[in-house]
């Protein structure tokens, strides 16, 4: 061998290679322009970027950890909220409210404030009372607290009465709290034995049956004695707390304090509202009066405050006090002013005149329709869908068909002069179809009259979901005026329809967004600019505020003032846009513990978020692959609907609860959901669907009798054995027709056909009610 050479073999088989590979060894590598090791370099590149990358996104989600842990806790946050809900009546939710104020201040006096600060814990505590059996009182509460405490008695489940000590009002109440997004949880025992294994066991019990209610990291304490309450607030220092999302979208103040100034307008007012800004900086461009930063009344460390500016009488320190710019301020906008001259059209142009011309003259060929048609249907039938098989011939040559002239065909009737008659039988069958089984005004009914209506408002609804969009076709008035504003659809799906195409006067009053998503994208990059600090004239989060909301009237004032009531006022800021009135569409289910049929354009009262208005909603189903959807005349049980709604621009996520008002009792839960989507163009089709009964049968043909009872009306006909056919002829006077379908029908089957007409939702009469 000649020497220690490695040896090195070939590394691939060159008849496998392309020719510029075989070659590459000629070219010079200078001439290419890259160097040798450039991949390498852009590889090793691209990795170092990506790894710099992800610490980057590591150190900003550690930055802002950081910086939400250090507003919940210190002395620059606002006081945590506790709220304190009895889960029976049997538990004493009072007496632990004392208890814990009391721990929470470190003073043995009695607190005369629901909020204390307390120096051993570094730490400031509002602790609430939600009243029992009071639902709306207890939902308000859910919604503004940071920690809720579910306060169970021992004693209830000694209870022979029940099996569960959750009774039938803590059951409701847990689940509109789950529907609305519950913050952190925790359950306090009380009435425990004092001795240890039956005091632990009776624990065991306890959680196994209340558990399987509340989230899995729902935490759960005794609460008999100090020890007890002072282990609690313990780790609750130092618990991290979470809240539903939707409450951090949006700032607001939870009252201390609230009074009346009076203005010189008649009936107006400004209320004073004092108490601790959250989630957010506020501003007071964003439809406020004025913003006054206070003293903090509750503060960890006493220490003098000598930024003081001014001292009133009260004891009560201005700091420092916004104002709002004219020229900056966002108006307070809520409906648009619809000009009626807005859609008046200019004379045409010669080149418009013309074009019109040569289509009247293209819409007076002559057009071979079947016999019996009017002129409404014949606007209808596309022409490319005649003779679909091979008797049409034979039935024009029998005369059977019949052609018309749309230029003289005026004379057969369709003049303007029946046109108060169409609209008159046509608000008459809407009102009977969806209103129809509305109750009238219950003043002038009598105990009988009223249970008379209920009864029919429950027949209704089981006739819907047994016979749904079945209608009767009237006998003393022809089905051309009765269903003169209903057309036939070839597709549900496929079939096209304007959304713009005859729009109701109440959608000239209504706004609508290019881009919602973009829309929402820009308002929320804006409430973040707006948290950064670069703005002056922003109230910060965690400070004492005094909020000065003009013009507000005075009965609705006194009643937020009045010392009856125990609940804490809550001022919400709103989103850009959110003053505006468009149609919102919610996601919707009916609640499992209502029992009451639910109507469309029944009123409702909508708890959205921090917002509570009256609606008439317009139920809907939601179809993925189409851009239609079918109108719901009920809201049934067991399955999800959409409700569109007349109602102030809201930005998703929100939760949404549905009360209905009874006489003389406490609103209802009658159905929860979220918001979907804010849309005016979404298209809801109202189904109608008129039913015929063969009376002879000849393999494809029959003859159909009790849909009409005039000669007339062309559309597609199904069956509910799952025929398709379409009206060949009429026959004699009475609106029996004869009908080819693409197999044979039995006799005991059931012709139908469906008409669609766009429907839209009610206007409210009130939008708001307290």
């Amino acid at each position: 061998m000649g020497g220690a050479r490695a040896q090195v073999n070939k590394p691939h088989k060159t008849r496998f290679a392309s020719k510029a590979s075989r070659h590459a060894h000629k070219i010079d590598k200078v001439r290419t322009g890259k160097p040798e090791g450039s991949h390498r370099a852009a590889v090793k590149g691209a990795r170092a970027a990506r790894v710099q990358r992800s610490k980057a996104i590591r150190d900003q989600k550690r930055a802002a950890l950081l910086k939400e842990k250090r507003s919940s806790v210190g002395s620059s946050s606002a006081p945590r909220v506790v709220v304190l809900f009895g889960l029976s009546s049997s538990a004493n939710v009072r007496s632990l409210a004392k208890d814990l104020l009391t721990i929470a201040s470190g003073d043995e006096e009695k607190p005369t404030s629901s909020t204390v600060a307390s120096p051993t814990y570094k730490l400031r505590t509002t602790v609430l009372e939600a009243p029992y059996g009071d639902l709306t009182s207890c939902m308000e509460l859910a919604k503004v607290a940071d920690f809720l405490a579910f306060v169970l008695s021992a004693n209830s489940l000694y209870d022979c009465d029940s099996s569960s000590p959750i009774d039938d009002f803590g059951s409701q109440c847990l689940s509109v709290f789950r529907a609305m997004g519950l913050p952190s949880t925790a359950v306090f025992i009380r009435d425990l034995p004092s001795e240890n294994k039956s005091r632990q066991e009776l624990k065991k019990t306890a959680i196994s049956f209340v558990s399987p209610e509340l989230p899995e990291d729902c935490k759960f304490y005794a609460a008999d004695t100090k020890d007890d309450l002072h282990k609690f607030m313990w780790l609750f220092k130092e618990q991290h707390l979470s809240c539903p999302h939707w409450r951090n979208q949006r700032p607001y103040v939870m009252s201390e304090e609230a009074c009346i100034k009076p203005d010189d307008s008649s009936g107006l007012c400004t209320l004073l509202v004092s108490g601790y800004l959250r989630a957010h900086n506020l501003s007071v461009n964003q439809l406020l009066g004025q913003i006054d930063i206070l003293k903090d009344p509750f503060p960890i460390n006493e220490r003098k405050n000598s930024n003081a500016m001014d001292s009133e009488d009260s004891g009560i320190q201005i700091v420092d006090t916004f104002v709002p710019d004219p020229s900056s301020q966002e108006p307070l906008l809520v409906e648009n002013t619809p000009d009626p001259l807005e859609g008046e059209q200019t004379w045409p142009t010669e080149a418009e005149m013309e074009e019109a011309y040569l289509n009247n003259k293209q819409r007076k060929l002559k057009r071979k329709l079947p016999r019996g048609t009017s002129e409404y249907q014949a606007a209808w039938i596309v022409d490319d869908t005649d003779d679909e098989d091979g008797d049409s011939e034979n039935d024009n040559q029998d005369g059977a068909g019949m052609v018309i002239d749309e230029q003289d065909h005026s004379d057969n009737g369709g003049d303007g002069s029946d046109m108060d008659v169409v609209s008159h039988f046509t608000e008459k069958f809407d009102e009977e179809t969806i209103g129809g089984t509305e109750m009238a005004d219950d003043e002038n009914l009598t105990k009988e009259q009223i249970e008379a209506e209920i009864k029919k408002i429950k027949e209704a609804n089981a006739e819907d979901e047994e016979f749904p969009d079945e209608v009767e076709t009237p006998l003393d008035v022809p089905a051309k005026r009765r269903f003169a504003k209903y057309r036939g659809l070839k597709s549900f799906r496929t079939s096209s329809w304007d959304p713009k195409e005859s729009l109701p006067q109440d959608y000239a009053r209504i706004f609508a967004f290019d881009n919602f998503t973009r829309t929402q994208k820009h308002v929320l990059a804006k409430m973040a600019e707006r948290d950064e600090g670069t703005l002056k004239d922003c109230a910060q989060r965690g400070s004492f505020v005094r909020l000065h909301l003009k013009n507000v009237p005075t009965e609705i004032a006194s009643k937020l003032v009045h010392p009856s009531r125990r609940l804490p006022v809550v001022v919400s800021g709103l989103l850009q846009h959110e003053s505006k009135i468009s149609v919102l569409h919610f996601s919707i289910k009916k609640h499992d513990s209502y029992e009451a049929p639910i109507k469309s354009k029944d009123s409702l009262i909508f708890n959205v978020g921090f917002r509570q208005f009256t609606a008439r909603p317009l139920f809907s189903t939601d179809n993925i692959n189409c851009n239609k959807h079918k109108m719901e005349r009920f809201l049934h049980h067991g399955r999800f609907s959409v409700a569109s709604v007349y109602a102030p621009i809201c930005f998703p996520p929100l939760p949404l609860i549905v009360l209905k008002s009874r006489d003389g009792e406490q609103p209802a839960i009658a159905a929860v959901g979220s918001l979907k989507s804010v849309d005016p163009d979404r298209i809801i089709l109202k189904k109608i669907v008129l039913t015929g009964y063969p009376q002879r049968v000849s393999k494809l043909k029959a003859v159909v009798r009790y849909m009409f009872h005039n000669p007339e009306d062309p559309v597609e006909l199904w069956t509910k054995h799952g025929r398709r056919g379409r009206i060949k002829e009429t026959v004699g006077t009475h609106g029996a027709m004869k009908c080819i379908f693409n197999s044979s029908v039995q006799q005991h089957d059931t012709v139908c056909m469906s008409l669609y007409k766009r429907a839209y939702p009610k206007w409210p009469e009130q939008l708001y009610q307290i």
